[in-house]
């Protein structure tokens, strides 16, 4: 290749990555030598979102501010438990089209990509836990990779719908998939207007637009996705392993009061199909107890229970 056409090169490639902030359709090869290294450029809004958080020290805080991100956390987080992990990646349940998109625009909220990529990507951590092909496990990869680090790579950034057929069938969950900004961003955007109307119509509440948009959004959305994946890189490594799966998955209750109920891995590893995750009724899962009032208001249904034989094996 002439040195010219290498430089005349580099302007569309860089024009391709920025697009994919948006617009997340990537045909990079599955066999490209950097598959499997950090894109930094497409990962910037990630590393940016958390350099964010940083205005709190320009905002300062509200007793309204605290609570919007408490609330934003305790809402997204169930429906990344509930939806995007027990529901699109295990069908646990049935809810019909309606509930389902609801939660996924709410799941999509947590920038933590659309649910048929995080769905993918789960069914086949499941399949090669802890092996080789298991992009997060921290035993093979290392905690800081299985954190932080997998699923900025353009094989991690890729979905693979062959993986969920059963719900790559809708266009919906295939737009928000494709523009899996476009939620967030309007999301914060709500947020910081939320800050403005408080801001003049409560000004005694001492709550702002840009101390909203700092903690309604950053501040919630960076301590929710770290609160997330610590169930790829602790629950693989720290608590106690009732079942002798096939992999390093283990039971952690501080985990599982942080994930609402997702830190009860091993009891999940050992039998993903049940719509419980902590098997003992002193085995706290927020997410199931939410889900099992939605059962009973009529929004979902078919919740799928431990079975009998998996009682049997735990003994008493």
């Amino acid at each position: 290749m002439r040195p010219d056409t290498a430089i005349d090169a580099r302007p569309p490639r860089l024009a391709a990555a920025l697009r994919r902030w948006v617009d997340t359709t990537d045909a990079t090869p599955a066999d490209d030598a950097k598959a499997d290294r950090i894109d930094w450029l497409r990962a910037a809004p990630f590393v940016a979102m958390h350099l964010a958080c940083i205005m709190v020290f320009w905002t300062g805080v509200s007793a309204v501010a605290l609570g919007v991100a408490a609330a934003m956390y305790a809402v997204r987080m169930f429906a990344l438990t509930g939806f995007y992990h027990r529901y699109f990646s295990h069908r646990t349940f049935h809810a019909p089209r309606a509930v389902q998109f609801v939660f996924a625009v709410i799941g999509a909220s947590c920038v933590q990509r659309g649910p048929l990529w995080w769905a993918a990507h789960h069914r086949h951590h499941h399949r090669h836990a802890d092996t080789a092909q298991d992009p997060h496990s921290p035993t093979v990869h290392g905690f800081l990779w299985s954190h932080a680090g997998w699923f900025l790579t353009p094989r991690g950034f890729r979905t693979n719908l062959e993986r969920v057929p059963d719900f790559a069938k809708y266009p919906e969950l295939r737009w928000l998939d494709r523009f899996d900004t476009a939620v967030p961003v309007l999301l914060a955007v709500a947020l910081f207007g939320l800050g403005k109307l408080l801001e003049h119509v409560a000004p005694g509440l001492g709550t702002t637009g840009w101390q909203m948009l700092a903690w309604g959004f950053f501040v919630s959305t960076v301590v929710l996705f770290h609160a997330t994946v610590t169930i790829n890189s602790l629950a693989h490594r720290f608590g106690r392993r009732r079942f002798a799966t096939r992999d390093d998955s283990r039971n952690n209750a501080w985990l599982a009061l942080i994930t609402f109920g997702e830190g009860w891995h091993n009891n999940h590893h050992f039998f993903p199909g049940s719509v419980r995750q902590g098997f003992r009724w002193w085995e706290v899962d927020v997410t199931w107890y939410g889900l099992w009032l939605m059962s009973k208001l009529g929004l979902v249904s078919d919740l799928k229970p431990i079975p009998g034989w998996v009682v049997a094996k735990m003994g008493r």
